[in-house]
């Protein structure tokens, strides 16, 4: 009984310990912790292993404390924010070889004090980017970027299990507490600080296949498209009215906050072949000339190529490329 009590009295002041730690040190109570949201975007570092046009690619793939892809930051050093999906995230890439990360080293190589910092999550459409300011952005002290560069249409076209990319959050209760608990408190954080130094995650072996992709490949441009006639049809009516409301939401948001938006369109594998992602082009492109915003339109400047796409959406390094050296000389001109 002696030692039963002795272990209990232990016990108990361990306890005591481990909470009076958590109050002090986790994030429990401070002002802008995270909740529930963006925990699986958070303290991310996958050992990484991708092999596109024949070409092995081996990296870390990694999501800092704030949540954006790559190394730590001060977020008051943060001014040009890009905003996309997974074609703006592209985690199958070294960071370098992504789109932000060719843009970064254009201005580099022209001693342009300039860094464009990656916000870009899997799946994300317009209500995603909104769901940001409500959720994720007022989290993160003294961030107030001046320009914010929306790559966006895609996944407007796409719209899939929409709750779950837009809002990064558990849909069940327990999955709710985990991230709760995973977001707030010290011990979990200091421990995912030294598990992605000395055991990263399990490498991630992709090998996309895309011979079927360009079987009979004929790229649609702009003035193709164009030509084809295409008008909304009954299905997609209310998807491009959608967006188009959700365009006036995210506008009144950026005014409030004086960020100055910078918009890219988009296209797909095929160019412009997708309807839906022509007329949504289209939307963007009126909702920018009305409201006086810079848009550079992509869809009318790209000539897409064999090997540009590892799939119907997601661009190779060559393609993210060849989209960085399109849109670096508009955005030059724009942040000068």
């Amino acid at each position: 009984m002696k030692y039963l009590k002795l272990i209990s009295i232990n016990f108990v002041l361990f306890i005591i310990f481990i909470l009076m730690v958590e109050i002090f040190f986790g994030y429990w109570f401070s002002e802008n912790n995270f909740g529930i949201y963006m925990r699986k975007e958070r303290r991310i570092n996958w050992i990484t292993q991708t092999n596109m046009n024949n070409q092995n690619y081996k990296f870390s793939y990694k999501r800092n404390f704030w949540g954006f892809r790559g190394d730590e930051f001060k977020p008051k050093d943060v001014k040009i924010v890009f905003q996309g999906g997974s074609t703006g995230n592209q985690r199958m890439h070294p960071e370098e070889l992504t789109i932000v990360g060719q843009l970064n080293k254009f201005f580099k190589d022209d001693n342009i004090d300039f860094k464009i910092y990656n916000s870009s999550t899997d799946g994300k459409s317009l209500k995603g980017y909104i769901n940001d300011f409500l959720f994720w952005f007022p989290k993160i002290p003294n961030f107030q970027p001046k320009y914010m560069i929306f790559f966006i249409g895609v996944n407007d076209t796409l719209k899939s299990n929409e709750k779950h990319w837009n809002y990064k959050v558990s849909d069940d209760r327990l999955g709710k507490i985990k991230d709760y608990v995973k977001n707030n408190s010290i011990f979990v954080d200091k421990f995912k600080i030294v598990k992605n130094k000395f055991f990263p995650r399990n490498i991630l072996a992709y090998e996309p296949n895309s011979n079927n992709l360009y079987e009979n490949f004929i790229y649609t441009n702009y003035n193709a498209a164009k030509t084809k006639n295409k008008v909304f049809d009954d299905a997609e009516k209310p998807k491009i009215i959608n967006f188009g409301k959700e365009l006036n939401k995210l506008n009144s948001i950026l005014i409030e906050r004086e960020i100055t938006p910078i918009f890219i369109t988009q296209v797909m594998y095929n160019g412009l072949e997708n309807n839906e992602l022509f007329n949504i082009n289209n939307k963007l492109k009126k909702f920018a000339k009305s409201n006086g915003h810079f848009i550079i339109k992509l869809d009318e400047l790209a000539t897409m190529e064999l090997n540009d796409f590892y799939d119907r959406v997601h661009t190779t390094p060559q393609g993210s490329r060849k989209i960085a050296k399109i849109i670096y000389p508009f955005l030059k001109e724009i942040l000068n």
